[in-house]
């Protein structure tokens, strides 16, 4: 037999394409956020810009890891060196350190 009957084949059908919309929705959504804040942003490449605490301090990212974040994240001049989607690499001269990944929200520009 075949056809859509209302069957153990067409239940799992229907829950595998409600799965796929999901994933695919949750991945427009992503895309049109990244594009929203960089558009928003007025932060480009070579811009100068420091890290919000408020923002950083509670983030996903604080909560994956240590959370005690250096000052010089908060009070040094960061150059932003790569932007990709929703995120900027910034690198902080004052002090010897590797450059950050982090999200546009969590950074004002620098005055």
């Amino acid at each position: 037999m075949g056809g859509w009957g209302g069957g153990e084949v067409g239940e799992k059908n229907a829950t595998a394409l409600t799965v796929a919309m999901s994933f695919k929705i949750q991945k427009v959504s992503r895309c049109t956020l990244a594009r929203n804040l960089m558009a928003e942003s007025k932060i480009k490449k070579g811009s100068f810009v420091r890290a919000v605490r408020e923002k950083l301090e509670n983030s996903l990212e604080a909560k994956a890891s240590d959370s005690r974040f250096s000052p010089y994240l908060f009070e040094t001049k960061g150059e932003v060196v790569d932007l990709r989607g929703e995120y900027a690499l910034v690198k902080f001269g004052q002090v010897p350190t590797p450059n950050i990944w982090l999200r546009l929200d969590q950074l004002e520009e620098f005055k």
